[in-house]
């Protein structure tokens, strides 16, 4: 016998009268793609399934009354635990099994409008789908995505690269923690949203340790310069914006003219990588660069930069420069790394930079803070007090 699911809200005609009347249903899950829902309105409260057909369609259907004024009689009058069996014996026919290639389609339509979708798909089609696509999510077993996460691992996808080259090593099994991650956020969504049930086998699979290692380059002000002197006059302002404000390129790629505020002197970042949109507080200099923009565009930076168009002059004018192993983040790094060690104290680092905790921050640019390690042992150690002729 299906086990009972219970829910305070709806259990009993007392709990139920203190929700309020609407047109959507209080739903609450009772199965694999199956939901009872209590849709209550100013006239009468029914009690509404909803199944699951499959390819993201639903079927709603209302099958008979609350016990809300009539007693029930268990046919057109119900309780919550009668509506729960009545709807299990109305669950729709079998429709294929639910494999991993639609956790991860589900996944991503989750992610849409989010800049980590592109990602996410690239990574699912050329790692996960390969391996797994038609393997049904209840069949996964820990050892097989054990087995092909450390296939990810030792297998490079560019040939010229050393094998046997430590540091690549270390990049690929990044790759793999990455791939397995995305594999595990598909899997947990689908349970978490009732599309299967069964044991979450895959977070067994642990990724590897001690692999990711932050990108810590950043630009003296020296280098700074010779990279801004090398940059053709259009880059030129996509590059100093980002080392005046430590922003992403995905953040500054679309600023509008309208986002800068002089009278504030704040940049207003509407579309973040975390959601939430941010003022970036400029400096007198900034405020100086950005009002100094001349532009008959939309664009605050001139025009909509690409990514690709951003990786080709980033890659001319480093090499121009004489500058190894710099990359566009690499500005935010420099940004992050500069005001550290100028003094600012690493919460406001953060603020700047757009997280909403220091740990991004405290693992990235402690080390640079002057002091910042020996003052905070220092003024928090505990202290024992001096001995008087003998030693502890």
């Amino acid at each position: 016998m299906p086990r009972r699911v219970r829910n305070a809200d709806l259990e009993t005609r007392e709990a139920r009268r203190k929700l309020k009347a609407r047109g959507k249903p209080y739903w609450q899950a009772i199965g694999l793609g199956l939901h009872i829902g209590y849709r209550k309105s100013k006239g009468r409260a029914v009690w509404v399934v909803r199944r699951y057909l499959g390819e993201q369609s639903y079927k709603n259907e209302t099958f008979a009354l609350a016990d809300d004024v009539e007693d029930a009689d268990g046919v057109h009058v119900l309780t919550f635990w009668q509506a729960q069996e009545f709807a299990r014996g109305m669950r729709a026919p079998h429709v294929g099994a639910y494999t991993v290639r639609r956790a991860v389609a589900d996944y991503l339509d989750n992610l849409a409008g989010r800049a980590s979708q592109a990602t996410v798909r690239a990574r699912s089609k050329t790692y996960i789908l390969p391996r797994f696509a038609d393997v049904p999510v209840v069949e996964l077993k820990a050892d097989e995505i054990r087995e092909w996460h450390r296939e990810v691992a030792h297998t490079p996808r560019i040939r010229k690269r050393d094998p046997n080259d430590p540091d690549h090593a270390r990049k690929r099994k990044v790759s793999a923690n990455q791939c397995l991650n995305n594999l595990k956020a598909s899997l947990n969504f689908a349970l978490a949203h009732q599309k299967v049930v069964c044991a979450p086998v895959w977070n067994l699979v642990k990724p590897f340790r001690g692999v990711d290692i932050p990108r810590n380059r950043y630009l003296t002000p020296e280098e700074c310069q010779r990279l801004l002197d090398a940059c053709p006059d259009n880059f030129r302002i996509l590059v100093r914006a980002a080392l005046e404000t430590g922003c992403r390129f995905s953040e500054l790629a679309r600023l509008r003219v309208g986002d800068f505020d002089r009278r504030a002197g704040t940049l207003h970042i509407r579309e973040t990588k975390n959601q939430n949109p941010r003022h970036v507080i400029l400096t007198a200099e900034a405020c100086e660069f950005f009002s100094g923009l001349k532009t008959d565009d939309a664009f605050l930076l001139g025009r909509a930069w690409t990514l690709k168009q951003q990786n080709k002059c980033m890659r001319e004018a480093c090499k121009s420069a004489g500058l190894t192993d710099v990359v566009f983040h690499s500005m935010r790094h420099t940004w992050g790394s500069l005001s550290t060690m100028n003094g600012m104290p690493l919460l406001l680092v953060a603020r700047g930079l757009g997280h909403t905790t220091t740990r991004m921050v405290d693992r990235r640019y402690a080390h640079l803070s002057p002091d910042y390690v020996a003052d905070t042992i220092r003024s928090h150690a505990p202290r024992f007090g001096a001995s008087k002729g003998r030693s502890l």
